[in-house]
């Protein structure tokens, strides 16, 4: 099931020191489970010599807790995989997980990710305290309080920055166009991220900002949708800019008002020999009609790269801002008896077969939002929309 490399060096006065075992090492009892069985030709045997010699010889034995050795183990076997989005998440990560998932958790609301190597800040989610710090999508994460970020993975940082509301974290944070780092200091909250707002632009472009792809998506957007076929909305303008993704399922059900039913949303690309998983709308297409124009940037992730690359390759639609993350694998969570296991188990594919992974989205029309628009409160990017928009009408 499982491979294991562990090598062992103890380094201390001049030299070095090898320790024998005259004894064929055995797992301790009550720790492996012999029906699971193991790899062929993989002599698992090494382990337990390490594991053994640790038990009789390392000097703090008040730190030798089992069980979290264990979950150590686990951990390092699957670091090896050098996939940032491949993680063992012991019982309490694992409860952290799906609170992110359902929408509530504490914390300063921000998601994260590994990029080219550094620890990213995909995007700080809307009215939290990562956003009113003033952080962004792209920022460098340097340090967490007295903790660099060059060997942790985004889970690890995750568990670094995460706390209880009223507690502060520190944050060194390097941007794109800065000669130094700055440190900011953000109190921790409960943090409660909606789905959606819309409002008018124009008299009669119905601007959607949409958050995130939660569990609770998909009524809200359902219930934003009845509510624009009843406005004087002609047109609309989605922004997925700053969404750092969520659930497949929520994408195609949004998906599936913007698209005819049965046309292709995603491809699901497993490597190898395996059969591609295709993923068709199923909805009620209510909103086919209007004119549309999507807003992405480099906060734009995962579930808002496939609803783009699904509007742009099904309808033409333009997509006008910068260019998205390219976070387009596909993770499954698998239970565990103690803690779960998030695997990757595929990569996306548009419906024309553009691979999202690492490469994202190239918008048709390029413009950046400068620190200066922002501090200005100007939004080129938006205003490009509104001019094109309202040429397709």
């Amino acid at each position: 099931m499982f491979s294991l490399l562990v090598v062992i060096s103890a380094v201390f006065g001049a030299g070095f020191y090898f320790g024998q075992s005259q004894q064929p090492a055995l797992p301790p009892e009550g720790i492996i489970n012999a029906e699971l069985g193991e790899p062929q030709g993989l002599d698992f045997s090494l382990f337990w010599e390490a594991w053994q010699t640790l038990e009789a010889n390392f000097v703090d034995q008040s730190k030798m807790d089992y069980q979290k050795m264990l979950y150590g183990a686990i951990s390092g076997m699957v670091s090896s995989l050098k996939d940032p989005y491949t993680v063992y998440m012991p019982p309490q990560e694992a409860k952290i997980f799906k609170e992110d998932v359902s929408g509530e958790f504490q914390g300063v609301g921000m998601e994260i990710g590994t990029r080219n190597g550094e620890l990213t800040i995909i995007a700080p989610l809307e009215g939290t305290p990562a956003q009113r710090a003033g952080l962004r999508a792209g920022d460098k994460i340097i340090k967490i309080d007295d903790t660099y970020t060059a060997d942790l993975t985004s889970d690890d940082a995750v568990k670094l920055i995460r706390g209880e509301k009223g507690t502060k974290v520190v944050l060194t944070i390097f941007r794109e166009g800065w000669t130094q780092s700055q440190d900011f200091e953000i109190t921790r909250e409960v943090i409660e991220v909606p789905s959606l707002k819309w409002t008018m632009k124009e008299g009669n472009i119905a601007y959607i900002n949409l958050y995130q792809f939660s569990e609770v998506a998909t009524g809200a957007f359902n219930k934003a949708a009845a509510e624009i076929i009843a406005s004087s909305a002609n047109s609309i303008i989605l922004d997925l800019r700053g969404n750092p993704g969520g659930y497949l399922e929520v994408a195609q059900d949004i998906a599936g008002l913007f698209l005819e039913r049965g046309q292709l949303v995603t491809i699901e690309d497993f490597g190898g020999s395996a059969e591609n998983q295709e993923y068709r709308a199923s909805g009620s297409a209510q909103l086919n009609s209007y004119p549309l124009i999507v807003l992405i940037n480099q906060g734009s992730a995962s579930a808002s790269e496939i609803l783009a690359g699904a509007l742009r390759d099904n309808r033409g639609i333009k997509l006008i801002g910068t260019q998205s993350f390219g976070k387009g694998s596909v993770q499954t969570i698998k239970e565990l008896e103690e803690g779960s296991l998030k695997v990757t188990v595929a990569k996306w594919l548009t419906p024309n077969g553009t691979l999202i992974d690492k490469e994202g989205l190239k918008p048709d029309v390029e413009i950046e939002l400068t620190e200066k628009d922002i501090e200005a409160g100007k939004d080129p990017q938006l205003d490009k929309a509104i001019e094109i928009i309202k040429e397709i009408r």
